[in-house]
């Protein structure tokens, strides 16, 4: 099975641009600013090569994990001990595959399980955060629902073009 890692690439992008869009002062970067208590000015004094460099960065190692959530083949092939032995597996294992290989590869089936991954573990882990930092419930939903649609596509485009 091998994996396009063009659409990798492209998928670590999404934070970038739904980021753009969610906290844009028209969508929720007014109320974001305000439960964070920043403003405009304090908010153009950020290393934005740094910020923007590094989440890019973060964003590739999501990449990798929702690959191993969205696309269950992946399972398969760590079952035969990884890409390096895979030509070294029982004949079983390339019947398997020839059978399931692209089963379940959708954008549909990949935006599934990023939607879920952001709605039982994005979401809890920003809500724990939250509450021990007195953060609002604004707060948390805003942060949740921006990982849960940029998991969503994020996943969707790793399953279905990955």
């Amino acid at each position: 099975m091998e994996f396009n890692f063009i659409a990798l690439l492209l998928a670590g992008l999404v934070t970038l641009v739904v980021g753009f869009i969610w906290y844009h002062p028209s969508v929720f970067g007014t109320i974001w600013m305000r439960e964070n208590n920043l403003t405009q000015d304090q908010l153009k004094t950020g290393n934005m090569l740094k910020i923007f460099g590094f989440t890019y960065i973060f964003s590739l190692m999501i990449t990798m994990t929702l690959m191993s959530l969205t696309i269950h083949q992946s399972g398969a092939i760590g079952m035969v001990g990884g890409p390096p032995l895979v030509e070294s597996a029982k004949p079983s294992f390339a019947a398997f595959m020839a059978d399931y290989g692209t089963a379940y590869r959708t954008f549909k089936h990949g935006a599934l399980h990023g939607f879920i991954s952001g709605l039982f573990f994005a979401f809890p882990v920003i809500g724990i955060n939250a509450l021990f930092e007195r953060k609002s419930w604004k707060y948390i939903f805003i942060h949740a629902g921006f990982w849960m649609v940029t998991l969503t596509l994020m996943g969707g485009i790793i399953c279905g073009f990955a």
